[in-house]
């Protein structure tokens, strides 16, 4: 006798994709050796696993959307490791590296920037599907921790010493905490052009900066960080500016009607 199919129940199909999930393993693994780097004092080893992590993390959502691989579970797995690689090895990192005199507010400024990381993770999941993906709100976690990753590699390539400014590191993870939590909109580039057609001179501009990154790595990195640091606040007033004018005219038809 064969079963009504509308009363065969549908199994959940098991199983994760392999490729996006294998790039956000590789990313927890160089998180985990940028904290075993960080306990060993080899601060610019750290930084530069750092770094490296966030290409990978970047690539894992790029070849997720660009393979349709994208899932519940691989978000979740994300946050997790972009928790720890961006959140806790950072803090670690930047303690040891330059809070380590403070002693105990050392630590918790350190703990601050975790914990903040943590508050933007969890805020960026709830806003998942909710919210346009042209922009993150907040200062997305691998940005905060690619800015602490350069300047350790800055300093290193100045050659100056973190204990001659232990104050400005305080403060500069004051500044990253208060970003990653602020409701400040902050370009996601999910949306790139790259594959698309542009001008020439576009073309030059990124061929520059390139050369500008191949040519002095630590330096341009740092610059990079800065400028999207302040293209926050500045793509906050440009969103709100264009949305009071698209209200305004909205409202002008409805103004004028019996004129």
């Amino acid at each position: 006798m064969r079963k009504n199919k509308k009363f065969e129940k549908i199994k959940p199909r098991k199983g994760i994709y392999v490729l996006p999930n294998l790039f956000t393993s590789v990313n927890l693994l160089f998180g985990f050796y940028a904290i075993i780097s960080s306990i060993e004092g080899k601060f610019s080893t750290a930084a530069a696993l750092i770094i490296i992590g966030i290409l990978f993390d970047i690539l894992d959502g790029k070849i997720a959307r660009a393979t349709k691989t994208t899932s519940k579970f691989g978000m979740e797995y994300d946050s997790l490791t972009d928790l720890i690689s961006f959140g806790v090895a950072p803090g670690i990192m930047m303690f040891l590296w330059a809070l380590k005199p403070y002693g105990r507010l050392g630590w918790l400024v350190a703990f601050l920037f975790t914990a903040c990381g943590a508050l933007r993770l969890a805020r960026f999941n709830t806003q998942a599907g909710v919210i346009s993906s042209d922009y993150f709100v907040g200062l997305p976690i691998p940005a905060g921790a690619g800015m602490n990753a350069a300047t350790v590699l800055l300093f290193a390539r100045l050659d100056v010493s973190a204990d001659n400014h232990p104050a400005l590191m305080l403060v500069m993870l004051f500044i990253l905490s208060f970003l990653m939590v602020s409701p400040l909109k902050y370009y996601s580039f999910k949306k790139s052009k790259l594959l698309r057609r542009t001008n020439f001179y576009a073309l030059v501009t990124i061929v520059l900066v390139l050369i500008f990154i191949a040519a002095e790595p630590s330096i341009a990195l740092f610059f990079l960080g800065v400028a999207y640091l302040f293209s926050g606040p500045l793509t906050t007033l440009h969103y709100f500016k264009n949305l009071k004018l698209d209200k305004s005219e909205i409202r002008e038809p409805a103004e004028n009607v019996g004129k």
